[in-house]
C-alpha cells in the first residue's frame, strides 16, 4: 500500500509520488517584467487587506511577468499578472515587510496549483497575451473565454544606465510575497487552515527602462466570468490618484520555496 515519506514534498494526487525535499533547489526562469504602480484611496484598498496585516502605503502595483526557460517546467514558459500592495505582518514572533498579492492571474495550471497549495498565493486562471511590441510601444491583455478585462500598455523611454540602472536593480530585486493559505472547511463555513506564509523570491535585473504605462479595466458580467467578475469589479473601482512609476525590466526571477515559512 502507498505510504507517505517524511523527506518528500507531495501535491495532489499524492499517491503517485512526489519530489525529495532539498534546500539547494530553487525555481529559476528568464523574465520580462512590465510593472505599473499607482496611488489609490487608502480606505478603499484596506477593504481587501486582512486584519492581520498593515498596509504600508496606499499603492497598487500591477506587473506582467513573461517567463521563459523555466527549470521546473523543463524549459517551458507561462505568463502571469500580479496585483500586489506593500504590507507588514506584525505577529507575536514575526515582523515581515513584503508584498501582499490581492490576486495573481496565470495562464498555466501547474504554477497555479503549486503556488496555491504550497505558499497560499491567490492564483487564478486567465488567458494572458505575450507582449506585443512595436518599439517603443508594448502592450498585453488579459481575458477569460474571449472577454478582455485588463489591457496594459507601455511607452518606453531610453534604457537605464550607470547609477540609474543600479538603483533600478536594487528597487526591483525583492519580489517577496506574504501569501494567505486559506483552506475552507468541508461542508461548512469557516476554515480548516488559515495561515500567512513568507515566500522569498527576487529578480536579478540585467537591463531596464522607465516609461509611461497605462491600465484599462473592463468589468465583466457574471455570465462572462462567473467566478472572477467580482474581483475584476473591485480592482477596477480602485481610484488611480497618481501614477508613480512604470518600468520594463529583463533578467532572471528566482523563487526559493524551500525557504518559505509560516508566519506567527
Amino acid at each position: 500500500m502507498f505510504r507517505l515519506r517524511n523527506d518528500t514534498i507531495y501535491l495532489m494526487p499524492a499517491h503517485f509520488g512526489g519530489d525529495r525535499f532539498t534546500t539547494s533547489y530553487k525555481a529559476q526562469q528568464k523574465a520580462t517584467m512590465l510593472a505599473v504602480t499607482f496611488e489609490t484611496d487608502r480606505a478603499a484598498l484596506e477593504a481587501y487587506i486582512p486584519e492581520e496585516l498593515e498596509l504600508l502605503a496606499p499603492e497598487v502595483k500591477v506587473a506582467l511577468h513573461q517567463l521563459t526557460e523555466i527549470n521546473w517546467l523543463a524549459g517551458g514558459h507561462y505568463n502571469l499578472v500580479a496585483v500586489t500592495v506593500p504590507t507588514r505582518f506584525n505577529g507575536k514572533k514575526d515582523h515581515v515587510d513584503a508584498a501582499y498579492p490581492l490576486v495573481i492571474w496565470e495562464n498555466r495550471t501547474a504554477p497555479i496549483l503549486t503556488g496555491r497549495e504550497q505558499t497560499g498565493v491567490p492564483k487564478i486562471f486567465a488567458d494572458i497575451e505575450d507582449l506585443h511590441i512595436v518599439r517603443p510601444h508594448y502592450a498585453t491583455s488579459l481575458s477569460y473565454e474571449g472577454n478582455t478585462f485588463l489591457t496594459m500598455t507601455f511607452e518606453a523611454g531610453g534604457p537605464l544606465t550607470g547609477k540609474d540602472l543600479e538603483l533600478a536593480k536594487r528597487d526591483l530585486r525583492s519580489l517577496d510575497l506574504i501569501g494567505w493559505r486559506y483552506i475552507p472547511k468541508v461542508g461548512a463555513p469557516g476554515a480548516d487552515l488559515s495561515q500567512f506564509i513568507h515566500f522569498p523570491q527576487w529578480m536579478e535585473v540585467e537591463k531596464a527602462c522607465n516609461g509611461t504605462g497605462t491600465l484599462r479595466w473592463t468589468e465583466l458580467s457574471a455570465m462572462q466570468n462567473p467566478r472572477q467578475h467580482h474581483i475584476i469589479k473591485a480592482l477596477a473601482a480602485l481610484p488611480e490618484k497618481k501614477l508613480f512609476r512604470s518600468v520594463l525590466a529583463e533578467g532572471e526571477v528566482i523563487l526559493d520555496a524551500t525557504q518559505a515559512r509560516v508566519l506567527v
